[in-house]
């Protein structure tokens, strides 16, 4: 991942310390192209070309770069020899971001992405990115990603932060030119569930607005996703949804999506529903269309799944808060690395939701919270975590019972191992909360990933 890992005295392999970055003029030396700073005097330098990475927008490019980098403000700020409010203001806009201090980043995105680069087995394209939840799987078992489509801005950090991109995120897919998109092997999709999905559709019913195709927003960029698919003819596809796709409008949404990936364009489609339970402590279905050009003896029917019986149990994920886990800020902290106090709903919100669950039952619905131990196994994580936490609140003893942090959702949602917290996380809770709702569980990715590329015959680098 970006950037490698630290060493001694928080270097890192290949750039000069911090501290030494300006020089005997110290940080208030001039920096310009004409005089580098010392690291890019040394081993590789950056592209010659700077107006490649001049920004239109300085804070909203800086933004971007530094999360390719994978550098939190304060990690940044202490390897060039700048304060972390100076970067700050670059980061809003205040300033105009120095040149030096944007081609130290680029140096560590360029030196990272050329140590990941090895001839690929396959190629792919990652359309709806969110976060990486497909990608990533994929890209483990020996392929490169050529493309990216992804319309939040946020989860574009994120996905950033997490993945080495050659390429620049497209935007919004509607706009996208066919002639923009690379040939691929195999194309990914996790086209926007909301319009399918059963607490989309109720919300939509309830405001009284338009669901599945119905949605000109989102229900209709299934189309968007056929059209590259019959203008590129990748050799295979993977499609992710919500589970409630197969039901939705009485089945006719699904029986159209399947018409036209078979009758139109000719693809050998299968499709199964998974619950992410065996590989991570959540009961999360959701359903994996695979396509082929050619036909094969592809099934879902012998697809591994481990034993749900045997899953993962919500302690796995948990923070331990008993000093066997180093504190990180903002999630936990103090010599046990206890959770922070803001994760504990208040009394108003606790009330206000025991509330409404009595309210529901009373009237026979299954509206309510999901309150949660150790030995549990959760609900589904959804985009709407933030507002709430509802579906997903762990139990404290002698206290009203709190969220999950965002570094328990990336545990939850298997981006984070049992403990890990290599996932980087440079956006708001609000901001994280949605981006692990909406995402795919890669352990369920894998599986699917492993048995689709097999039966291509292609080969594997895991």
């Amino acid at each position: 991942m970006i950037p490698p890992p630290r060493t001694a005295a928080g270097d890192r392999p290949g750039i000069r310390p911090a501290r030494n970055l300006l020089g005997a003029q110290g940080r208030n030396a001039r920096l310009t192209a004409e005089h580098p700073p010392p690291y890019c005097q040394e081993e590789s330098p950056p592209p010659a070309d700077v107006s490649a990475i001049k920004p239109a927008n300085p804070s909203s490019e800086f933004s971007v770069l530094r999360a390719r980098a994978n550098l939190s403000v304060e990690d940044l700020a202490g390897q060039i020899g700048f304060s972390a409010r100076t970067v700050y203001r670059w980061e809003r806009g205040e300033q105009q971001p120095r040149l030096a201090a944007r081609l130290y980043l680029q140096t560590v995105v360029s030196r990272a992405a050329a140590a990941k680069r090895r001839p690929p087995a396959f190629r792919f394209v990652d359309l709806f990115a969110g976060i990486g939840g497909l990608r990533r799987p994929f890209e483990e078992l020996g392929g490169r990603c050529v493309y990216t489509s992804e319309w939040d801005k946020f989860a574009q950090l994120t996905y950033l932060a997490n993945h080495a991109c050659d390429h620049e995120i497209a935007g919004d897919i509607t706009k996208v030119s066919l002639e923009d998109i690379p040939e691929h092997d195999v194309l990914l999709a996790g086209f926007p569930c909301q319009p399918f999905s059963i607490a989309g559709v109720s919300k939509k019913n309830a405001l009284n607005r338009p669901h599945g195709f119905l949605c000109q927003t989102q229900g209709t960029l299934f189309f968007d996703v056929a059209r590259i698919i019959e203008a590129r003819r990748p050799r295979a596809f993977l499609l992710e949804n919500a589970k409630n796709l197969v039901s939705h409008d009485r089945g006719r949404t699904f029986r159209e999506i399947r018409r036209v990936l078979s009758e139109e364009q000719g693809y050998q489609i299968h499709w199964k529903v998974l619950d992410a339970k065996p590989w991570v402590p959540q009961h999360r279905e959701r359903i994996f269309v695979a396509g082929f050009r050619e036909p094969n003896s592809f099934t879902f029917d012998d697809l591994q799944v481990p034993d749900t019986l045997g899953g993962p149990r919500l302690e796995s994920i948990l923070h331990p808060e008993n000093g066997s886990e180093e504190e990180e800020e903002p999630y936990t902290g103090g010599s046990d690395a206890r959770v922070s106090s803001k994760y504990t709903l208040s009394d108003r919100l606790w009330g206000y939701l025991q509330s409404y669950a009595k309210k529901h039952r009373a009237a026979g619905n299954g509206f309510g919270f999901g309150l949660v131990g150790p030995q549990d196994v959760a609900r589904t994580l959804s985009a709407r975590y933030y507002k709430d936490g509802s579906e997903i609140l762990v139990r404290q003893d002698g206290a009203n019972p709190r969220r999950l942090t965002p570094r328990e959702c990336a545990r939850l949602m298997g981006f984070d191992e049992p403990g890990g917290r290599d996932f980087k996380i440079h956006v708001s809770d609000t901001q994280a909360y949605r981006q692990f709702g909406n995402a795919v569980v890669p352990h369920c990715v894998k599986a699917v990933a492993r048995h689709m590329i097999r039966r291509l015959g292609l080969p594997m680098s895991a």
